[in-house]
């Protein structure tokens, strides 16, 4: 190796590292664009090496943690940066959901300025120009490896090329508050579907694939909650629905699938690209009043999904979800509705004890309060009944899901392998259907790998 000088940060590059520093430490509301893995990591990649003097081994430490960060995201330092501006939650972000950009307050304005020519000055530091600091400290012949994929910025391409092609970040304030406005902020932006977990809301990356086109023998359901999923979108006054039938028609999957249905890939517009699902277990009823409000006011429309709901004696969750459905003295706000499922038409249990009779003297109303039991199921605007699958129904539903997988049988072998499959497993229903499907798929596929490797073989 020849005796070249190796590049040394200079005094201007360590002037600028403070300068970053200083910057960073000053945001007023988007902080939160720094709090995560890649914000911190970044953060104290500056701080290892803001001296002439760094340590090298903590530099090449700090500098792993913050390539680390970003591969893990697989997201390049500019994509992060926004994509984590338009998914922020802070003040700006929440009053721009609810308020037209004239009426926001000029402190909160100035603020959302001052920040994003700050994130602006962020966004310029790239990775190659972090690597090429950090092979200057560690005295190295060459730059550590720099984490690079091509941008790709998923739902939020037209913002961020704006914003790319600005030249001063600061100008793009109302711009940004006209897009919180159309596509709201923090987890109901970054997530169709989500979860009420610990009394926190929860983004689910991977929802349930299941696709409407894949659900067949149940139409006239499948219409009207079609319908009334649209008066949601549309701002109109949407039912509550209750989901009820027997266990494998499909109920739950109609739910999910709506998710899929208006999403952001389908083209549909903005209103049905704003359909979030959000899933809250019986566990978790009590607090539905207080879900509700924290959707209130918010840009997208919810679907709260209550799967297999029934309740027992006395149950809180009953109470808490009978005020969701019939309302208090709180406005029902447009934008959620409940749509859930059960196995029971009646969905609080009832049990003979329960039935008053002439000696009863524990309470005088007896009868009026075994009749709300029975009746609160009415309290859905909308019931739909999903009746057991009859074997012309089932093979319906069988042919429909071997096309979709293309599965190369009979039909008449079909329907004996599947009237088999239902009588040996759980009986005629959409759910007993689709386990035959992925399970005859499975076997011809596998049957054929072992064919053509026996063939090969010989």
């Amino acid at each position: 190796m020849d005796n070249q000088a190796m590049p040394m940060p200079s005094t201007s590059s360590y002037t600028k590292i403070h300068y970053l520093q200083r910057q960073a430490a000053s945001l007023l509301l988007y902080q939160s664009v720094l709090q995560s893995e890649v914000g911190i990591a970044f953060i104290e990649l500056l701080q290892a090496i803001r001296y002439t003097d760094a340590d090298a081994r903590g530099c090449l430490q700090a500098y792993g943690s913050y390539f680390h960060a970003l591969a893990a995201r697989n997201q390049n330092w500019e994509d992060y940066l926004i994509t984590q501006i338009l998914f922020s939650e802070n003040p700006f972000t929440r009053l721009a959901q609810q308020r037209d950009f004239v009426d926001l307050p000029s402190a909160l304005v100035a603020g959302v300025q001052h920040d994003l020519q700050v994130l602006q000055s962020l966004y310029e530091c790239s990775s190659a120009c972090l690597s090429e600091w950090i092979q200057g400290v560690a005295d190295m012949p060459i730059s550590p490896v720099v984490w690079y994929k091509e941008q790709e910025f998923v739902g939020v391409e037209t913002f961020a090329t704006y914003l790319q092609e600005l030249d001063n970040w600061g100008d793009a304030v109302e711009k940004l508050a006209t897009y919180y406005r159309q596509c709201g902020s923090g987890l109901f932006a970054e997530y169709r579907a989500l979860r009420w977990q610990a009394g926190q809301f929860i983004g689910i990356r991977y929802s349930d694939p299941i696709k409407l086109s894949a659900l067949v023998g149940y139409e006239s359901q499948r219409d009207a909650l079609l319908k009334n999923t649209e008066f949601l979108l549309s701002g109109e006054m949407a039912l509550h629905v209750l989901l009820y039938g027997s266990r494998g028609s499909g109920k739950s999957s109609l739910v999910k699938s709506l998710l899929n249905e208006y999403s952001n890939a389908s083209g549909k517009g903005k209103a049905q690209r704003s359909l979030r699902l959000l899933e809250v277990a019986k566990s978790d009823l009590k607090d539905l009043p207080e879900i509700v409000e924290h959707l209130r006011g918010v840009s997208q429309k919810f679907i709260i999904f209550v799967d297999d709901l029934s309740f027992e004696e006395d149950d809180d969750a009953f109470k808490a979800l009978k005020v969701v459905l019939e309302g208090n003295l709180t406005a029902r706000p447009q934008n959620v509705v409940v749509y859930a499922t059960s196995n029971r038409r009646h969905l609080i249990r009832e049990f003979f004890v329960d039935r008053p009779t002439p000696k009863d003297n524990e309470e005088i109303h007896a009868w009026d309060t075994m009749q709300e039991k029975l009746s609160f199921s009415d309290r859905f605007g909308l019931t739909l009944t999903f009746e057991p699958a009859d074997q012309k129904t089932y093979l319906k539903i069988i042919q429909h899901l071997a096309t979709q997988a293309e599965i190369n049988i009979t039909q008449e072998d079909l329907e004996y392998q599947a009237l088999q499959w239902a009588t040996r497993h759980n009986g005629r229903s959409g759910r007993t259907a689709r386990q035959f499907i992925d399970f005859l798929k499975a076997d011809l596929t596998l049957s054929h790998a072992k064919k053509n490797t026996s063939n090969t073989e010989h």
